[in-house]
């Protein structure tokens, strides 16, 4: 059989933890998961990928291999004499397989069903993760998405099979850009009666047209006219619950944020953020000739000075 290096598939040490080893792979299949990765091969190292964790994410799968001995990717090999009986894989002669066969009938050899003569142990259902985007307003109210959930599935036979399945969830109202969500026991199956692995929902949000988004905290830009900054006004703006009446106190400058409490996006946590209007105060252009006459008018009568600007 070929050897594949599986350590240097997943970008890890022989040495690694079992903890590193779960981090890389979830960093290399969401990269290369073929729902969301622009790689020409996404879908075949997406495979390698899962094939090369099924392996070395087992604590008894992983020393078989390991003793197996380091090769050349690539480079033909046998296992040493015995290796089969040791671990109860491929039969008398593993010889004319592939690896990754190899591993996938591992403990189904004279040894017995899991290697040392015993029952078939429970294994925990792989954990997965899916890249969800939603827009703002899914976010404020909750919402449910179907979507298609790529991983791997351990079948009766002892094979890993890579299956997509087609998944519905309810996603609860709070959520916001970058957040990482979890749905327990909702990742792939089990093995010989094993708990289900754990779902992970990476959300992102749609650029949206009026509002940007820090947090749970919104922000919208708000143009006015100089006369309205300089005298105050009340103009009508846009939340997502709806249009609500703003004051703009007298004397306000651009870039100046209003705070409308609690405008927000809600929080699972109880109290929603807030909506910032940030004014942006500008002149009409063209300007009529009535408006040009009376800022004429305003340029003689207003001589006071513009405060000075702090020196460094």
């Amino acid at each position: 059989m070929r050897y594949k290096d599986y350590y240097k598939t997943l970008g890890v040490a022989r040495t690694a933890t079992e903890a590193e080893i779960k981090k890389a792979y979830r960093k290399l299949a969401s990269k290369f998961h073929p729902d969301v990765s622009k790689e020409a091969n996404a879908k075949e190292k997406f495979q390698e990928i899962g094939e090369a964790y099924e392996t070395l994410g087992d604590k008894d799968k992983r020393g078989a291999y390991d003793s197996l001995g380091q090769h050349k990717p690539g480079q033909d090999f046998r296992p040493p004499p015995g290796w089969s009986t040791r671990f109860g894989a491929g039969g008398d002669d593993p010889g004319g397989i592939d690896l990754s066969d190899l591993f996938a009938s591992f403990g189904r050899g004279r040894a017995g069903a899991n290697g040392f003569g015993g029952a078939p142990r429970a294994r925990r259902g792989e954990d997965q993760e899916v890249n969800v985007q939603i827009s703002l307003e899914e976010a404020a109210r909750g919402t449910e998405i179907s979507m298609e959930v790529t991983g791997h599935e351990p079948m009766p036979d002892g094979r890993v099979m890579t299956r997509t399945r087609p998944l519905r969830a309810r996603i609860p109202p709070g959520v916001t850009q970058g957040e990482r969500m979890r749905l327990a026991g909702r990742g792939g199956p089990g093995a010989n009666g094993g708990p289900a692995g754990d779902l992970f929902l990476n959300i992102s949000l749609r650029p949206h047209a009026q509002f940007r988004v820090q947090g749970h905290d919104l922000y919208l830009d708000i143009p006015l006219r100089d006369w309205q900054a300089a005298l105050g006004a009340t103009v009508e703006i846009p939340t997502l619950d709806g249009p609500v009446a703003l004051k703009v106190p007298a004397g306000s400058k651009s870039g100046q944020q209003l705070r409308l409490s609690g405008k927000g996006l809600p929080t699972r946590a109880g109290k929603p953020g807030n909506l910032y209007a940030v004014l942006a105060i500008g002149v009409a252009s063209p300007l009529s000739d009535a408006a040009r006459s009376h800022y004429e008018a305003l340029r003689d009568l207003d001589s006071t000075p513009l405060p000075e600007q702090p020196s460094d």
